[in-house]
């Protein structure tokens, strides 16, 4: 249980922050940058939770904010040494999985896609569609860091942004109400 009696620490007033393994980084190295874009694609999920109010898909959006925190906190903890343990959090298979049966489930509720879509449709759907994007930049930060990452944060992530695309696609109809990309319609 994290227990938190100060907020400022005023130990990050050089620019460094501390990891899990107590070392101190710059707060601009690319672990850092991950963590902050992890915390940002969490964030815009709370948001989407929030537009879909009692939703069926809020017990999962909450759930999964969670695990961001422990993505996080995996990122957080360098080496190279990717297995859980009383002191070390980390993602585990269970966790992807559980994300990849949750997008088969809405999937098989849906027609194929035949079309790109357009991230809109209804307001859900549209915060949905926000947070995917903010998650494929959050993945493409984990990617760029430059020390080992645990395979399967790798994997969560970009479950993820799977996720969030199907999400969006069932809070739209299944489907119905996604709005489709007409390929040079716009043109003068």
């Amino acid at each position: 249980m994290v227990k938190l009696n100060k907020i400022y620490t005023r130990t990050g007033d050089a620019g460094t922050t501390g990891l899990v393994d107590g070392s101190r980084v710059s707060k601009a190295c690319p672990r850092m940058q991950a963590i902050g874009d992890v915390d940002e694609a969490n964030s815009a999920i709370g948001v989407a939770a929030v537009v879909l109010g009692d939703h069926p898909l809020g017990r999962a959006l909450e759930r999964i904010q969670n695990d961001l925190f422990d993505l996080g906190a995996d990122i957080a903890t360098p080496g190279e040494d990717f297995a859980p343990s009383e002191m070390t959090l980390r993602i585990i298979g269970s966790q992807v999985e559980r994300l990849e049966g949750e997008i088969d489930a809405m999937t098989a509720q849906m027609a194929p896609l035949t079309s790109f879509i357009l991230p809109g449709g209804s307001p859900g759907a549209a915060a949905l569609h926000l947070a995917r994007a903010i998650t494929r930049r959050a993945e493409r930060a984990v990617v760029a860091v430059d020390d080992p990452i645990n395979p399967l944060a790798l994997a969560y992530v970009n479950r993820l942004s799977d996720f969030l695309f199907v999400a969006a696609r069932a809070v739209n109809q299944n489907g119905a109400s996604d709005v489709l990309w007409r390929p040079g319609a716009t043109r003068g």
